[in-house]
């Protein structure tokens, strides 16, 4: 996920009037124990998805991680999630579907795109081959590239068209980004199978109270270009620390809020959501500010923090 400050601002597109577009619990009355307790039944209880966080203190993309490391940190979430989400198909993120696999954990497998020719073609091939092999159940070609702006429309379509062509028919494809691309790239949309939409009201400056119904915006705009298509939320969550974005503020108390709001409509109207995400990564910092490193579920050393 890239740095948000300059994410196009939709929040003016929020109907909070909207009854499908409800606000949540309201934790005014509820004591710091009682949200706690909330929290913890509700984690208990398992999500759909979380995306996998590979990297520990001082690693990074770029970094060839182990066997050992995917398959411990795979041990950690397994009890919690039904599907993990990966994000690139090299330098170990290929272990990610393969040891889900031994878990009994479904894959979102995802090819990362860029603007390095060479490792978009390994990208590709790693992704088919590991369908191909079996441990794939949703690919995901590309991931914000159009955000990005890494590539053009026509060689992302080119690379979406050749992995569909390549990989199981009965494996659906689809691209991540930012659920507004959706709506302004219809070829795009089109040739999806499934539509995979990043949805962050942090980053687009929600209060903690109106940011579920914030997010329900989102998940309904990509949806009404969908043409019927399954949505899937690949990503959303909110930072436990950091600096604040416009009236996004960072805390543990907040993160906390969101998690419960977020997983209780998914349950509620089934909605299928990869939470972001399962560790702390400090390398984020680099990319996103302060708050990069803080959206984990658990922290870096693999505790969880609530």
């Amino acid at each position: 996920m890239s740095f948000r400050k300059d994410y196009l601002d939709y929040s003016e597109n929020v109907d909070y009037s909207n009854p499908d577009f409800g606000v949540g619990l309201d934790f005014f009355d509820k004591t710091e124990e009682e949200v706690q307790n909330l929290f913890k039944k509700t984690f208990v209880q398992g999500m759909h998805g979380l995306c996998f966080s590979m990297y520990e203190e001082g690693q990074q993309p770029g970094d060839i991680i182990s066997e050992e490391q995917v398959r411990r940190r795979m041990k950690v979430i397994a009890p919690y999630t039904k599907w993990v989400r990966s994000f690139s198909c090299t330098e170990g993120n290929e272990l990610v579907p393969i040891i889900a696999r031994e878990f009994g954990i479904k894959t979102l497998v995802g090819a990362w795109l860029g603007d390095d020719i060479e490792k978009n073609e390994k990208e590709i091939e790693a992704l088919i081959k590991l369908a191909k092999e079996g441990y794939v159940d949703i690919a995901a070609v590309g991931n914000e590239v159009m955000y990005r702006k890494d590539m053009s429309e026509d060689d992302l379509l080119g690379f979406i068209a050749r992995v569909k062509k390549e990989i199981p028919s009965t494996i659906p494809v689809g691209y991540v980004d930012a659920y507004y691309e959706f709506t302004i790239k219809p070829r795009i949309t089109e040739a999806c199978d499934v539509i995979l939409t990043n949805c962050y009201p942090y980053w687009e400056g929600s209060t903690i109270d109106y940011s579920l119904a914030h997010m329900k915006s989102m998940y309904h705009q990509a949806k009404s270009v969908a043409n019927g298509k399954k949505v899937i939320i690949t990503e959303t969550g909110w930072p436990s620390k950091g600096e604040s974005f416009k009236e996004s503020h960072p805390s543990i108390e907040n993160a906390i809020k969101y998690f419960i709001n977020s997983q209780l409509w998914s349950k509620d109207e089934n909605i299928s959501i990869f939470y972001f995400s399962s560790f702390d990564e400090s390398w984020k910092v680099g990319a996103e500010g302060e708050a990069g490193a803080y959206w984990g579920i658990w922290d870096k050393n693999e505790i969880l923090k609530f």
